[in-house]
């Protein structure tokens, strides 16, 4: 059965076939092969274990603290970040909003949240409760799960709040826009660019400097010196990960989805290969990468106040960015040697 974008019965039957056919196909994968968005297919469920909620951000984060510990998740096409912890020290501005604590820390940029659903379901082990969020395109933007010691009257008095009155099984997506074509390199003063990036004292000014310019961020780095930036293979990190794990280096891992940044602090441990995916399998922090389809490896340095911040970044086909890892510091202060060495 081929289900219509605005079809919401025929789209339930046929994810029902493929549950059936394939009972271990997780929801993203199956909206992939009905030509839906994951936000689309997951509304189907609207009136039976699944409530339309609010996105409004403002509200979400400064109540979830009293949630208690969770499981938050952001992902893209190729990484996916879980952590658990307790979402703490929230502050949501006009055009940003972040949570800064050790295990769960996050930037998220509200415009991009656009849908939002409750699902409570039965699964393995239980009744599962989370709560999805999506942007315009119907793409998940980020997850939170509730562990067995969460705080289910907090979670259901939250869901009271957001909840919308219109609990329709359709949801209307936008298409996706084809990313923007860089200019012709010889159009971009590749002098200018690399005498702006020396200039930096902020890593944070490097997303001004690429505006400034007008240059795509896979072609800035193809332009500057290999001091700068230069590209290293699709192995690089599994190396960084292993060569962590092995040494104790403490890591930032920040993975991306169209309106978060989920960051991961500290050293990793475990690492394993599973049926294609190279994990780390660690207590309170998991990430799962499909390291065969990352398809550009970038080193790279930025000048800040405090000296050298060395990057590892991580792009796909398109060249938009999947993750970035950095050595672990304080604000303020040099990066760690022993991150500089790895490296090398």
């Amino acid at each position: 059965m081929t289900p219509t974008r605005t079809d919401p019965d025929s789209l339930r039957a046929a994810w029902d076939d493929l549950q059936a056919a394939e009972p271990a196909l997780r929801i993203r994968n199956a909206a992939d092969r009905l030509g839906v968005s994951e936000a689309q297919l997951l509304a189907t469920g609207v009136g039976r274990t699944v409530r339309r909620i609010s996105a409004d951000v403002a509200t979400l984060l400064p109540r979830m603290e009293a949630v208690g510990d969770v499981l938050a998740l952001t992902r893209n096409d190729v990484f996916v970040h879980e952590k658990d912890g307790v979402y703490r020290n929230v502050s949501v501005g006009r055009h940003a909003a972040q949570v800064v604590d050790p295990e769960i820390d996050l930037r998220i940029f509200p415009a991009y949240w656009r849908h939002g659903f409750a699902v409570v379901q039965d699964g393995r082990g239980g009744v599962r409760r989370s709560l999805q969020f999506f942007d315009a395109h119907g793409t998940a933007v980020h997850k939170i799960h509730l562990r067995e010691g969460s705080d289910v009257d907090a979670f259901e008095a939250l869901v009271a709040d957001l909840l919308l009155d219109e609990q329709s099984e359709r949801v209307e997506v936008e298409v996706r826009p084809q990313p923007p074509v860089d200019r012709p390199d010889d159009a971009v003063d590749g002098a200018a660019l690399e005498q702006e990036w020396l200039a930096m004292a902020d890593t944070h000014d490097f997303f001004h400097l690429l505006r400034r310019h007008e240059v795509g961020r896979v072609q800035a780095l193809r332009l500057v010196s290999d001091e700068l930036a230069h590209p290293t293979d699709g192995h690089a990190l599994r190396r960084v990960l292993e060569g962590g794990s092995a040494e104790g280096v403490p890591l930032m891992i920040f993975v991306r989805s169209p309106g978060t940044f989920q960051i991961h602090h500290g050293p990793v441990k475990r690492i394993v290969d599973t049926q294609g995916w190279l994990n780390v399998l660690d207590p309170r922090f998991n990430l799962h990468v499909r390291e065969g389809e990352i398809a550009g490896s970038w080193i790279v340095r930025k000048p800040t106040e405090t000296g050298w911040v060395t990057s590892l970044e991580l792009y796909d086909g398109a060249g938009e960015l999947l993750a970035l890892l950095f050595g672990e510091r304080e604000e303020g202060q040099p990066e760690n040697p022993a991150w500089q060495a790895l490296l090398a």
